[in-house]
């Protein structure tokens, strides 16, 4: 007789997916959270529970369909920013630009009262800045909400992420000509992320002047879009994947052009679909899976501190400046309260001082602490936010 084995260690990642979906879809049905909250705390406890059997890192397919769920969402994301809005009420590209500034600035000087190096202070400040804009549309998506609100929080995200890779970028090349001893070689190596960078975004621009002609050329480009778009972000992030491309820029600037050249991207074509969907799941569960206990208590204590000064900073600024942008001071709160969620760009981008040959401190604990609380607790604030505002369906039609 055939023996019959089965190798856990294969099983365990589809059967954690699994398992978080059907989570996430009961705690959404009977206690009203965001899926992707369940999601993540799914991720971060099993694996935590089982490390002998699970790790998130060194699965490359898991980290590859990651990395094309981030970038389907960020796709997405940039769809919806109208740069055209912005160049008519500037004072939100305003609101953007001082909120993510004085959060840096919290922040920093939090760290360096902490007893922080300056570069391991810019680097915390760096990655604080961002909100996340996977969490953000998705809660935006899955409450159906449109609004003031709704728009400011999508794009003050979309500002503040951005600023927040190129500041995350230079603050590490500045490390590298600081502790390199050959000044050339430093420079070259700074160079080549500039270029990469670059071409990440002529990528991503190639790409959104491509599809219509294609989609056109079928003749079918109301039907085929989403599928074509999918194909396209897809290929866009297996090919930074596998050549040091950053995803992140490429797919933003896909979005972007996409929107600008008026590709349509129909309203049931939300999230991708079912596709959309199961990469999300695995996206959340993914990223919170890469935390580990031992760093979220090491940290704990400073993570909240460097938590509150997060958000305060950012409710502070939205409030002040939310009547010369248009808007009243409580939606200003509502926007600022709304960009809770941290960015999954931030759990990515931990790896990246390791690989410069930086040290795991404290810092870095606090860090990944506030990471944790703000995955689960982040998407919840950002509902309410939306709830409190009236701009989903249920509270519109009280």
């Amino acid at each position: 007789m055939t023996e019959f084995s089965i190798n856990i260690s294969e099983m365990a990642w589809p059967c954690i997916i699994a398992l978080a979906w059907l989570l996430g879809d009961m705690g959404h049905r009977w206690l009203h959270l965001p899926r992707i909250s369940i999601y993540a705390l799914t991720g971060f406890a099993l694996v935590n529970l089982f490390p002998t059997y699970l790790s998130p890192l060194d699965n490359h397919s898991l980290v590859l369909l990651a990395n094309i769920a981030f970038g389907l969402i960020l796709f997405e994301f940039a769809y919806r920013i109208n740069l055209r809005w912005l160049s008519l009420n500037p004072w939100v590209a305003v609101t953007g630009l001082v909120e993510a500034g004085v959060t840096f600035a919290a922040v920093y000087f939090v760290a360096l009262w902490h007893g922080s190096s300056q570069l391991m202070s810019l680097l915390l400040a760096a990655l604080a800045m961002s909100s996340s804009p996977t969490a953000v549309l998705r809660i935006i998506n899955e409450q159906r909400s449109s609004g003031q609100v709704s728009e400011r929080i999508l794009h003050l995200t979309a500002i503040n992420s951005v600023l927040a890779v190129f500041a995350f970028k230079i603050i590490l090349m500045y490390w590298v000509m600081q502790t390199s001893g050959d000044l050339l070689q430093a420079s070259a190596q700074s160079l080549h992320v500039m270029m990469a960078a670059l071409a990440s975004l002529i990528a991503g621009i190639v790409f959104g002047i491509l599809l219509p002609i294609v989609l056109s050329w079928r003749g079918r480009q109301a039907e085929d879009a989403t599928l074509g778009f999918a194909f396209a972000v897809i290929v866009l992030v297996s090919l930074g994947y596998a050549s040091g491309l950053s995803p992140v820029l490429a797919t933003l600037a896909f979005g972007l052009v996409a929107r600008h050249r008026r590709i349509s991207l129909g309203r049931t074509q939300r999230n991708f679909g079912v596709l959309g969907e199961l990469l999300t799941v695995v996206l959340f569960v993914f990223a919170a899976s890469t935390l580990a206990w031992q760093h979220v208590w090491a940290g704990a204590l400073l993570g909240v501190v460097l938590l509150v000064m997060r958000l305060g900073s950012k409710i502070l600024v939205t409030t002040a400046l939310a009547p010369v942008s248009g808007i009243s001071l409580r939606k200003g709160l509502l926007s600022g309260v709304g960009l809770a969620p941290v960015s999954v760009f931030l759990l990515l981008s931990l790896e990246q001082p390791r690989n410069f040959g930086m040290v795991m401190s404290e810092e870095w604990f606090a860090l990944i602490a506030m990471t944790l609380m703000l995955e689960v607790v982040g998407p919840v604030l950002t509902q309410l936010a939306l709830f409190a505002a009236k701009e989903t369906p249920e509270e519109r039609e009280q």
